[in-house]
């Protein structure tokens, strides 16, 4: 069995919501490229070690709609070896509409979704879902990923949409490698599903391992 792995860029307050550029979700949105001053060599380095070994692409019907116009055209240019994966590799969209799935490789899914979603999991070894919060939203809520792959921003933008919004359902998490920063304040975190949802405690307990002896 594969792994679905998110990666998503977020700002201090957790918008996701166009990194990329101002036309990629401007629906009442004033900041879209707002990741584009924050980055820097060692973060770029970060997110191509991130998508080594990707075998296939889950992505919601806008980000789709993104790639599907820009990485075709891009092979050879500055972005080659993105475009070059991005286009070999398999992609499955999420959509309850009618896209157009010209870009070769590409496959709508089942209104099933989760079972859909597993189906992709037994298929291929590295899925990476990228950008596509709606569909973040579903495979939180399902728990249908493996991994988080999360860039947090130093910028607080106080409005746009959330890496965890209507999709957030209590989980835990396990962090896979400790956390790196880049120059420009950017840190890339990498956190794993795991079992179980969040405990609870008392930090007014006399056992809780922080009072004095004596």
């Amino acid at each position: 069995m594969g792994l679905i792995e998110i990666e998503l860029f977020a700002t201090l307050d957790l918008v996701g919501q166009a990194p990329g550029g101002p036309d990629e979700d401007p629906a009442g949105f004033p900041f879209g490229g707002w990741q584009a001053p924050l980055l820097d060599e060692v973060a770029g380095a970060q997110v191509d070690a991130a998508y080594e070994g990707t075998d296939a692409l889950l992505l919601g019907r806008r980000t789709y709609d993104i790639f599907a116009a820009y990485w075709p055209h891009q092979e050879g240019g500055e972005d080659g070896e993105f475009a070059t994966l991005f286009n070999s590799v398999p992609k499955y969209v999420a959509s309850r509409g009618t896209p157009d799935l010209s870009w070769a490789g590409s496959t709508q899914l089942g209104p099933d979704l989760a079972d859909a979603v597993r189906e992709i999991r037994d298929r291929h070894e590295h899925v990476k879902v990228v950008g596509s919060l709606n569909l973040v939203q579903t495979l939180l809520r399902e728990k249908l990923f493996d991994r988080l792959d999360l860039w947090v921003h130093p910028i607080v933008l106080g409005v746009g949409k959330k890496v965890f919004d209507d999709g957030a359902v209590p989980a835990n998490f396990t962090l896979l490698a400790p956390p790196a920063p880049s120059p420009k304040g950017t840190v890339y975190l990498r956190y794993g599903l795991a079992d179980g949802i969040p405990a609870t405690g008392d930090m007014s307990a006399p056992d809780r391992g922080t009072g004095s002896a004596g």
